[in-house]
């Protein structure tokens, strides 16, 4: 049976109950590395923090596309407080030791909700497609309950798909090596270091990862390829680069986080950086990077969303009293 808090003969004559998490001890003044990761942390707290905050006390923006963009949101924030504050005491106090309980439950968090930041731009590539496919119809296809299914549909699926994916990796016997050779308790050096066979569990992590990244990339990839179809019959060209200009902001959020981890990997797969210390020290920058411009990017390319925030902020100057005035 699974247990997350096992307890295995580690093949030295004594028990351990836990991994110990060692990156980065090659590079030069790895304390700057967090220094820029505690910055990107700070940065994404605040961004999708005021984020949230406008769309909550912004009735108008109580819709479809903004409950996505929130749902985005959210998942940034947890993206990133999973990975960013635990690798300050590793990495700057030497506080390197992990309990099996807690190792696995930061990788269950941390892949649950990298993964919810893939589907989480397909919900908004859909959403973008009923805008401007189904303009007339938007209000009646794309309702807030409607779209609040799907996000629920969507958080559950991940769920059952990474609990079962951790659980696996839980319930192997880990007697040999307790190193984790990375920044965090990630799936594929956590599950290499069991002694038995875990043929599965690579090709279910294979599976998986493809899954995430390019099930949503190819349904981005579909939708555009509809809207684009469908923006082409509108007559004016003022509707047109109105229609492309809605869709722009989207997609720089899906270079933002496709591109660093597909060149990450690329890097990695073809022995690029020789490193593996820089190496991870890349990916996990690639990583928690997107979480940080994501609500920068929606502020400044969505002008709706970027004049509540102006409102806001010239009110809270003003006015100590501001939060219970704020309307659309």
């Amino acid at each position: 049976s699974t247990n997350f808090t096992p307890a295995f003969y580690n093949g030295t004559g004594s028990l351990t109950t836990g991994f110990y998490i060692i990156a980065f001890d090659t590079l030069d003044n790895k304390n700057y590395l967090i220094l820029v990761l505690s910055l990107i942390y700070i940065c994404t707290l605040l961004g999708n923090l005021t984020v949230l905050l406008v769309v909550f006390l912004n009735p108008s923006l109580h819709n479809p596309k903004y409950i996505s963009v929130c749902n985005l949101a959210v998942v940034d924030i947890i993206m990133n407080s999973v990975i960013i504050p635990q690798m300050v005491p590793v990495f700057v106090f030497n506080w390197n030791f992990i309990s099996f309980q807690a190792c696995f439950t930061q990788m269950f968090f941390m892949h649950y909700f990298g993964d919810l930041e893939s589907f989480s731009l397909a919900v908004l590539a859909y959403d973008r497609l009923i805008a401007i496919y189904f303009p007339l119809r938007y209000s009646t296809i794309n309702t807030n309950m409607r779209i609040s299914v799907i996000l629920a549909v969507i958080w559950a699926a991940v769920f059952c798909m990474e609990m079962y994916a951790v659980a696996l990796a839980a319930s192997l016997p880990y007697c040999a090596s307790r190193i984790v050779r990375s920044c965090c308790c990630e799936h594929g050096p956590v599950y290499k270091l069991a002694c038995a066979d875990i043929t599965f569990n690579r090709n279910l992590a294979t599976t998986k990862t493809l899954f995430v990244l390019f099930g949503p990339l190819s349904f981005i990839f579909i939708t555009y390829i509809i809207i684009v179809i469908a923006v082409q019959k509108i007559a004016s060209a003022k509707q047109r680069k109105k229609a492309f200009n809605t869709c722009f902001t989207h997609l720089l959020l899906v270079l933002t986080y496709y591109l660093p981890v597909i060149l990450a990997y690329i890097l990695g797969n073809l022995r690029l950086v020789r490193s593996p210390d820089l190496f991870t020290a890349i990916l996990t920058v690639s990583v928690t990077l997107p979480p940080m411009l994501n609500p920068v990017i929606y502020s400044l390319k969505t002008e709706e969303l970027s004049e509540k925030i102006m409102k806001l902020a010239g009110r809270l100057k003003t006015s100590p009293e501001t939060l219970k005035k704020v309307s659309s």
